[in-house]
């Protein structure tokens, strides 16, 4: 046989020899370190924002385990309380995550001032008068009927109309006033953060839909590249696995593959906040790119169902400067109601003591303030007015800095991105441990 004849079969045995010693079972490793990046992954996500309720049983002799953990295990759902069970991480801190959505994202789309004037205050005024005759109306007779029932019970039908009459003839006047004077005292009556924060923490289902229909796409990738993070990762385990050979190896990857797959994907999302070239490649944040797509949605959300009119209205008459407002609204309809009522005046007077007439007059200003901005709940006129903000949020989202862009979504992660990664840490620690009976099964 010829010297190259037996340097071939030498090459063939000798591959042969580290074919049969090779164990195949080892190349279920990658594969299995993907499939838990993927199954982590999936189940964080649900845990981030499921369930919005806490799911669980109260610990029997325990009231707090506050004293004893650290501050950063204090926010984990459940713990504090004593409590055994779940909760979703932004639905159990809701209040939190309300109060960076106010100040990070619409704060910096506008002011209080120009959602106001996008509303328009005209329309408003004009809402107010063509739906409130009704409502006016009821208020004038039950008010006089309350204060006077046998004068106004006696009262002709004519006589009655024409204070009715008087009521709707003085309404636009009223209406224009109140509008005008909420308008020029706007940023100091209305508390947008506030309002905000107080009506995504009564909803946190609203709060979840915020952050999962603007970052659908951001979400799927996390979950979908815990798959090829986790296999690219699982192929530095099977070296690991060979030489150390110690039971501890896999359990001790998959608290890594868990752990280092979800650190991974959020940088690759929002990291680098701005354009960078390397080479023909261009790297930006991936949820940046999508800056035009996720205007719209956003602002779909906010001017849909939290920077309503009807909310506006109601952070005003309810908020922590209702008082103000009241009594601004009252200054502009006091006067009013003299003039309303100066057909029955004389009678009133002569019949009732002054204080009684004074506190008619109190009476209907009080009362006429709820009653003049109720129409403002109109769900049609909220859905009108919304398209005006829809359009306001969508443009000036498009024009924010990518720095500022990113916060519309990064809060939702960025306070608890500790508790996420740590829970996929122990998520990849169990699922380490199902790798070693798998591979040393086979």
């Amino acid at each position: 046989m010829s010297p190259l004849a037996d340097t071939a079969a030498t090459a063939a045995d000798t591959v042969a020899t580290a074919a049969d010693a090779f164990e195949w079972r080892l190349l279920l490793i990658p594969l299995i370190t993907g499939l838990i990046g993927y199954v982590t992954n999936w189940v964080a996500i649900r845990l981030l924002f499921q369930p919005v309720s806490f799911i669980g049983v109260r610990v029997p002799g325990v009231k707090s385990l506050a004293p004893i953990l650290p501050r950063k295990l204090r926010q984990i759902p459940g713990v504090v309380e004593g409590r055994l069970g779940w909760q979703g991480i932004i639905p159990s801190r809701s209040a939190r995550m309300g109060s960076i959505a106010a100040e990070k994202g619409v704060a910096k789309i506008a002011s209080e001032r120009e959602f106001y004037e996008t509303f328009d205050p005209e329309r408003i005024t004009n809402h107010i008068v063509a739906h409130s005759d009704d409502e006016i109306r009821q208020l004038t007779d039950d008010i006089l009927r309350e204060e006077y029932p046998q004068l106004w019970a006696s009262a002709p039908q004519p006589a009655r109309e024409l204070v009715y009459a008087r009521v709707r003839e003085r309404l636009p006047g009223v209406a224009d006033e109140i509008t005008d004077r909420i308008g020029e005292h706007i940023d100091e009556l209305l508390d947008i953060n506030a309002m905000i924060t107080n009506h995504l923490e009564e909803r946190p289902e609203l709060l979840n839909r915020l952050f999962l229909e603007v970052g659908d796409r951001e979400l799927k990738f996390i979950v979908n590249s815990g798959f090829l993070i986790g296999g690219f990762l699982g192929v530095f385990t099977v070296p690991l696995f060979v030489y150390i050979d110690r039971w501890w190896v896999l359990p001790a990857c998959g608290v890594a593959v868990g752990y280092m797959t979800n650190w991974i994907a959020l940088k690759i999302i929002f990291l680098p906040k701005r354009e960078r070239r390397l080479g023909p490649f261009s790297l930006q944040g991936l949820f940046i790119k999508r800056q035009s797509e996720v205007a719209e949605t956003y602002a779909s959300i906010v001017a849909d169902e939290i920077v309503t009119i009807g909310n506006v209205a109601e952070n005003l008459l309810h908020g922590s400067q209702s008082d103000r407002t009241r009594q601004m609204i009252r200054e502009a309809i006091r006067p009013e109601v003299d003039r309303t009522v100066s057909v029955a005046a004389p009678i009133i007077r002569v019949t009732s003591e002054s204080q009684q007439y004074e506190r008619l007059r109190e009476t209907f200003a009080d009362a006429g303030i709820d009653r003049t901005i109720q129409p403002l709940q109109d769900p049609q006129f909220n859905e009108e007015r919304s398209e005006a903000i829809r359009e306001l949020m969508t443009a000036r989202i498009r024009e924010l800095s990518p720095p500022d862009f990113v916060e519309l979504l990064r809060p939702a992660f960025v306070e608890d991105e500790w508790m996420l990664i740590l829970l996929g840490a122990v998520l990849g620690f169990v699922a380490g441990w199902l790798q070693l009976m798998v591979v040393t099964a086979v």
